[in-house]
């Protein structure tokens, strides 16, 4: 095992802890932002205005792509069990 390999394994699970987070993130960031907007807007200042629409989206994300989520992580974990052989070596 080379320091380059632990780089490259490093790399690769940084990249799919994004993937799966992004989503999530982002739908989350955009239904804060468009609550806000509305808030500043009506000038209505609860702060518990924001936290549910952004579960339900969160929720509904999940709901739509969970199933991609958990292969595409089952997919890693998978690859990072077969390279336990080589890297006993």
């Amino acid at each position: 095992m080379t320091i380059g390999w632990v780089k490259a394994i490093l790399q690769r699970g940084v990249i799919q802890v994004l993937m799966i987070a992004s989503p999530l993130l982002i739908s989350a960031l955009v239904i804060g932002l468009i609550v806000a907007i509305l808030q500043a807007t009506t000038s209505i200042q609860e702060q518990t205005l924001v936290f549910v629409p952004k579960v339900v989206v969160i929720l509904v994300v999940l709901a739509v792509l969970g199933g991609w989520m958990f292969t595409s992580l089952g997919d890693y974990t998978r690859q990072l069990f077969n390279m336990i052989p080589s890297m006993a070596r």
